[in-house]
């Protein structure tokens, strides 16, 4: 069994103009207002036109069974107008655990069109997603004359990645269309560092530390929307500053990530990972830290997990600290 903090089904995200929530059935009649529309409904493939205040009413308590049981997440695009909040869209991804992915759609209402709307809440669902998610690739498809969807894609991060075809009910029929995916290196970028003057890629040193409980089990940590490589899972610790050695670097940043204290004499030298990436080529010890003085707790953002060694497999991790996985679950 994993110890997760829990959280609340789902927190409201948030950017500067918008807030997207659940939907409640207060929403139905301004969804039913919005959607029946031939502009709008002609670009979205599940949605007929026109579109009655029956479909807005259940569609709305679909989507909350569906949130509920994790099989996607179906939410309002509100803003705010004076002190009322109004509803100036939708969003939403569908889950597909089998394959690790999610595919992404979105709508606005016609009379906020070409105020950003569109780009400001998918970028902000695809990272939060990626980060928060247990998925490695975002999907999205849409039609070829909609080129205004289209350059939001692309100016979110999601690359071109093929054609097809696909049935769309307000048209009544097939209709041509790009699909588009984005993964965490498009969304967040890759690691990067400084090059050497020779044009060979830097050496960065990083430290790590496998703090295992009492019951046999290790901490992950989860790396938060807004760093690189967020939503993987890691081992804490961190690059050394200059003239640390890793003990001294791992007792900072498990201190800075954590809140616990822990004496040199406590971490013992474990295994090292040696991983090429694009920019810089990463070296990272791994120590074993069986006891320390606090309770692990995330003062960075980021999700923490215990998991027994068996399972770390299960987690996705950057790709420097999977040939660690084998070592610890056959030790531990």
């Amino acid at each position: 069994m994993t110890d997760l903090i829990p959280t609340p089904l789902f927190e409201p995200l948030r950017t500067e103009r918008l807030r997207m929530r659940p939907y409640v059935q207060d929403d139905a009649a301004e969804l039913h207002r919005l959607l029946n529309d031939w502009e709008v409904c002609r670009n979205l493939a599940a949605v007929p036109f026109p579109y009655s205040s029956a479909l807005a009413e259940g569609w709305i308590a679909s989507s909350q069974a569906q949130l509920r049981d994790g099989h996607a997440y179906h939410l309002a695009i509100t803003g705010q107008e004076g002190d009322a909040e109004m509803l100036v869209g939708g969003i939403g991804l569908r889950i597909d655990a089998a394959t690790r992915s999610a595919r992404l759609g979105y709508w606005v209402g016609k009379r906020y069109w070409g105020h950003g709307v569109a780009g400001e809440a998918a970028g902000r669902l695809a990272r939060w997603a990626l980060a928060n998610l247990d998925l490695d690739r975002l999907e999205a498809t849409v039609a070829t004359d909609n080129a205004g969807s289209i350059a939001v894609l692309r100016r979110i991060g999601f690359r071109h990645v093929g054609e097809g075809t696909e049935t769309f009910l307000a048209r009544g029929g097939e209709q041509k269309i790009l699909r588009f995916e984005a993964t965490r290196a498009d969304l967040f970028g890759q690691p990067a560092t400084e090059a050497t003057a020779d044009g060979s890629k830097p050496l960065l040193l990083v430290a790590a530390c496998a703090l295992v409980d009492l019951d046999g089990r290790v901490l992950l940590a989860r790396r938060p929307e807004g760093k690189k490589m967020a939503g993987l899972w890691e081992f804490p610790g961190g690059k050394l500053n200059p003239g640390e050695t890793p003990e001294v670097a791992l007792i900072r940043e498990l201190k800075e990530e954590l809140g616990i204290d822990v004496a040199s004499s406590c971490l013992a030298a474990f295994a090292f990972a040696s991983h090429s990436y694009d920019s810089f080529h990463l070296l990272m010890p791994l120590f074993l830290c069986r006891r320390w003085r606090g309770t692990p707790q995330a003062r960075e953002g980021q999700t923490l997990a215990w998991v027994h060694a068996a399972k770390l497999g299960e987690y996705a991790m950057p790709e420097a600290d999977r040939p660690l996985v084998p070592l610890l679950r056959d030790f531990l």
